[in-house]
């Protein structure tokens, strides 16, 4: 007996061949959303688009899977448009199922009809619509493809409301059983000839480092990247996006560079290194403007190579030799062909260079000491997250929302052992963390998740602890409750030597804001208060928000923000 399944059936059934097990969604599209359910998938309920955008990627980069979010069309289509963006510049696979109108009321003004295509087409990797009833299956197993092949990335399809709500059963079209569910999903290694090179390279020179971005999480590199550094004796520093690649506690571990190695910068004693440098490996790095503090902080005179996936980011800004390929794999290679060339000069000046980042660490632990033991009221954020720090465990998850949020956990929260680090660096938008937060305890339920977050960004999801509460979702969000926009103020005062008014903010009691929606929550406002408190929302089995009252003029280690403190 032949097959047979609605169309939207059919496109569940094709997700769940996909291996999803979980949609983000609001009930819509409905038909499609009650056809996976049926299937066992499950549908968590964000209450806003935008917000279940960010769930999707943060799902996505802590499962290794495509993640799907479904929306309606019209102003709830809009709103996945800053996720799409976010997820389109830091390559993250996300699929976006998303209900049109009917296709005969195409461009006769139906209700909440908009040009989805042209809507789309800037900020993901591919959009189509489904335009033959018999080709579903083609469709959705494209979207997968495009998603999770070379560069991932985000991609729409545009499902029709006739077809969504056709009971009709229509073929299932025989013999398919692939599944495309998961990043990378075609990896292609380098051309041995570049990587002979780059590895000759790398031998002969002086003063080498490694700068690992993002994409060496992407291809679950991590492991290869610290065998390239502990066996050929290279030191590695790391991007935002990239913390976490190797262990920061590694003796050749420079750690987090970028545009915040300013006072009490956590790798503000390293810059020597970088200076010195006359041979430096780009691996899955977008080489942008904060990673490289405004393209000035990495040598013009140093030689560069560049491994990447996507081969219009090599050399896009630092001319190198060319290595594209997949960093697990290439990184494989280029072991292999650095133990075949003479390390010898990389093993005699090992001990230097660890010498030289050991006494960086200490000069940088002196010149915080001061903030990490404070006893000030309100609370510095370097005492808190040096709190928090004791308590983490070595497989936490840390995330971090965009602006300050970034920079605190990035300078005062080290990668060591297996830490999953999540930040949203594509846009860097406010309003990510806790939504990423929720995304990554979803894909990693065995692992506990801490989220850090400004009251500014904070503001935008509140709705999304009443999320957390229905949907079992247990992290733990600490907010700075300092009652200003906190990079915004403080880079107009830097800059401009004011600020408007819109950088304070009302006194906001975010433990009732918890406490309203069923979240246990803390509030602190003691430095005494710091460790208890995160002790019992760390133990705490459901989701705990603390509010920790912040002092205002903890000045981020910017350099251009530094005169705030003279």
């Amino acid at each position: 007996m032949e097959n047979k399944a609605s169309v939207s059936a059919r496109i569940a059934l094709a997700l769940k061949r996909h291996g999803v097990t979980e949609i983000f969604g609001q009930s819509n599209p409905p038909t499609v959303l009650l056809a996976a359910e049926a299937l066992g998938i499950r549908q968590v309920g964000y209450r806003q688009e935008n917000a279940g955008t960010y769930m999707a990627q943060g799902y996505s980069m802590c499962s290794g899977r495509v993640s799907v979010i479904a929306a309606q069309n019209g102003p709830a289509a809009t709103l996945i448009v800053p996720g799409l963006a976010e997820c389109l510049k830091a390559s993250h696979p996300v699929v976006a199922i998303v209900q049109d109108v009917d296709s005969n009321t195409v461009d006769r003004n139906a209700f909440q009809e908009l040009d989805h295509i042209k809507l789309f087409e800037g900020v993901t990797k591919w959009v189509r619509r489904i335009s033959n009833i018999n080709r579903v299956e083609d469709f959705v197993d494209m979207a997968f493809m495009a998603a999770a092949s070379g560069r991932p990335g985000p991609v729409v399809l545009l499902c029709p409301t006739d077809m969504l709500f056709d009971p009709t059963e229509y073929p299932i079209p025989p013999g398919r059983s692939a599944s495309y569910g998961y990043y990378p999903m075609d990896r292609c290694g380098a051309d041995p000839d570049a990587v002979k090179a780059a590895a000759r390279l790398l031998a002969a020179a002086k003063s080498p480092f490694i700068y690992a971005g993002g994409g060496v999480i992407s291809s679950q590199a991590n492991a290869e990247l610290r065998a390239v550094q502990e066996e050929c004796s290279i030191p590695v520093a790391n991007s935002t996006m990239g913390k976490g690649s190797v262990d920061e506690s590694h003796p050749l571990s420079i750690g987090t560079i970028g545009y915040y190695m300013g006072r009490r910068g956590s790798t503000k004693f390293m810059r020597p290194l970088i200076d010195e440098a006359d041979v430096i490996l780009l691996v899955g790095n977008r080489t942008n403007q904060n990673g490289t503090d405004a393209w000035t902080l990495l040598p013009r005179s140093a030689r560069y190579i560049h491994i990447d996936v996507d081969p219009m980011e090599i050399g896009r800004n630092y001319e190198a030799l060319r290595v594209t390929g997949d960093a697990k794999l290439t990184l494989r290679q280029l072991k292999t062909a650095l133990l075949a060339e003479d390390l010898s000069a990389r093993k005699a000046g090992r001990a230097g260079i660890e010498a030289r980042i050991a006494k960086a660490r200490d000069e940088h632990k002196a010149e915080a000491k001061d903030m990490l033991e404070s006893d000030a009221s309100p609370v510095r954020v370097e005492r808190f997250l040096a709190e928090v720090e004791k308590q983490l465990a070595d497989d936490h998850i840390i995330v971090a929302d965009a602006s300050l949020s970034s920079v605190w956990l990035a300078n005062y929260i080290p990668a060591v052992k297996q830490r999953k680090f999540v930040f949203p660096r594509g846009i860097a938008g406010l309003g990510w963390g806790l939504p990423l937060a929720m995304g990554a305890k979803l894909a990693q339920p065995g692992r506990k998740v801490f989220c850090l977050a400004g009251d500014g960004g904070f503001a935008h999801v509140w709705s999304e602890l009443e999320t957390c509460k229905r949907e079992k979702i247990n992290v733990c969000l600490a907010v700075i409750n300092n009652e200003i926009l906190g990079y915004q103020k403080h880079a107009e005062r830097a800059l401009l030597g004011t600020s408007t008014t819109a950088c304070d903010l009302t006194a906001v009691n975010h433990a009732m804001v918890a406490e309203g929606c069923g979240v246990k929550s803390f509030r602190i406002s003691k430095a005494d208060e710091i460790k208890p408190a995160v002790a019992e929302a760390f133990a705490f089995d459901g989701p705990a928000v603390l509010d920790v009252i912040m002092e205002p003029n903890c000045i981020a280690p910017l350099p251009f923000m530094g005169k705030l403190e003279l």
